[in-house]
């Protein structure tokens, strides 16, 4: 279990990098400046950064952005990636419409 504010203190203030404004997080637009402040404000596992900045939350569910966010994550906390406690895996989710799930019952709800 990590001390969030003696890991807070050992890693320092957020100091905006010249490639902040690089896109990690297509689905959900999130930003490498956005990830690395939100280490900064106590943020260090993939979990939370998910319920945080909803990276890895889009409709890839992470395939495209989780090892990058993981990457950022353990660089800005200064250890290595094998060290960043990792989220649970889910399946990708389509919104589906409740007449497409009452069909599959058998029940005419029209």
């Amino acid at each position: 279990m990590i001390d969030i504010q003696e890991k807070l203190k050992e890693i320092g203030p957020y100091v905006e990098g010249p490639d902040d404004n690089f896109l990690v997080c297509r689905c959900e637009e999130v930003t490498k400046g956005e990830i690395r402040k939100a280490v900064h404000e106590g943020i260090f596992t993939i979990e939370e950064m998910r319920r945080f900045l909803r990276s890895g939350m889009g409709l890839c569910q992470g395939q495209t952005c989780g090892k990058l966010v993981k990457s950022i994550i353990a660089s800005e906390l200064k250890v290595a990636p094998t060290e960043v406690e990792y989220a649970s895996s889910r399946a990708p989710m389509r919104p589906t419409e409740m007449c497409i799930l009452a069909e599959d019952g058998g029940v005419d709800y029209e």
